[in-house]
């Protein structure tokens, strides 16, 4: 179970300065292209969950790596809590046979560069996606409890007023930005 927020519009700068200030040792940084599965009838996404096969590319070792992936929204109140099963698998075509032979179909692809620093047992994680899908930077932070959540979010200079357990989709379409249903991401 992972607990997150979004904290939009970033000064992307400011936020490296800060983890640089608290030691926070960039744990990731890396290409990523998400391709989002569902059934033909859409189940996964509208009930805000999804299937995902991830490819990873390493900036600096260019080393990649894939990830096949499962996500279901539990709750969006104050935070978003998703239950996520994720698993490494030998290759991006593995894992769409396998999302293939269970019926599911490749439903879009998104594809950013994202940074990810960790600071206790929380991450803050830069996005920075193709200006045609989201055109500003925003971070995650993800954390195993409430408070070190809060407590990452006051560091970073922000309060939970700041933040939105909104999807990327609510977002996007809260701005005019995308006309897409209310999708699980």
């Amino acid at each position: 179970m992972e607990i997150e927020v979004k904290i939009l519009d970033i000064d992307i700068d400011a936020v490296r300065e800060t983890m640089r200030k608290l030691d926070a040792p960039l744990v990731k940084d890396e290409y990523q292209n998400n391709h989002i599965y569902d059934f033909p009838d859409n189940r996964l996404l509208h009930s805000k969950g999804y299937a995902r096969i991830r490819v990873v590319k390493d900036r600096k070792s260019g080393e990649k790596t894939v990830y096949m992936t499962t996500k279901r929204m539990v709750s969006q109140e104050k935070f978003k809590r998703m239950e996520e099963h994720e698993t490494k698998i030998a290759s991006e075509e593995d894992g769409i046979g396998i999302f293939e032979a269970l019926g599911l179909t490749l439903m879009y692809t998104i594809r950013k560069s994202r940074e990810s620093y960790r600071y206790k047992d929380s991450l803050v994680e830069i996005d920075i996606h193709e200006k045609s899908f989201c055109p500003f930077p925003f971070m995650e932070v993800e954390s195993p409890s409430e408070e070190e959540l809060e407590e990452v979010v006051g560091l970073l200079g922000y309060t939970l007023g700041d933040t939105t357990s909104k999807t990327i989709f609510e977002i996007l379409r809260e701005r005019g930005l995308t006309d897409r249903d209310n999708f699980g991401l």
